[in-house]
């Protein structure tokens, strides 16, 4: 296993922990959704999230790499390594849209 599925492992463990708790914080009462919309609003937090889905998006894009590869697409040396800048690529992109939406 790479660093990089290590990491974003390792990212998406905390961070979907982080997640359901404000989702469990928006749910609870107006107050308490006006509270966690207030903190949502600071930069420092909307980088935590940002990263969160920036990790579960290339997660994703990943899963999806070798699902293709299960199906026998993509098992070549030449295949592989085009798949590997595919899935950057996308990511990347995906990455860059959900920032956008994001701030």
């Amino acid at each position: 296993m790479s660093i990089v599925h290590r990491v974003t492992g390792l990212i998406l463990f905390v961070g979907i922990a982080i997640l359901i708790y404000m989702l469990d914080q928006s749910l609870r009462s107006e107050e308490s959704f006006a509270s966690l919309q207030e903190t949502l609003s600071g930069g420092f937090v909307k980088l935590i999230v940002w990263g969160v889905l920036s990790a579960l998006i290339y997660h994703f894009v990943a899963g999806i790499k070798h699902l293709l590869m299960d199906f026998g697409i993509g098992e070549t040396l030449e295949s592989a390594q085009l798949g590997a800048k595919i899935t950057i690529a996308i990511s990347v992109v995906l990455i860059l849209y959900t920032g956008i939406c994001i701030w």
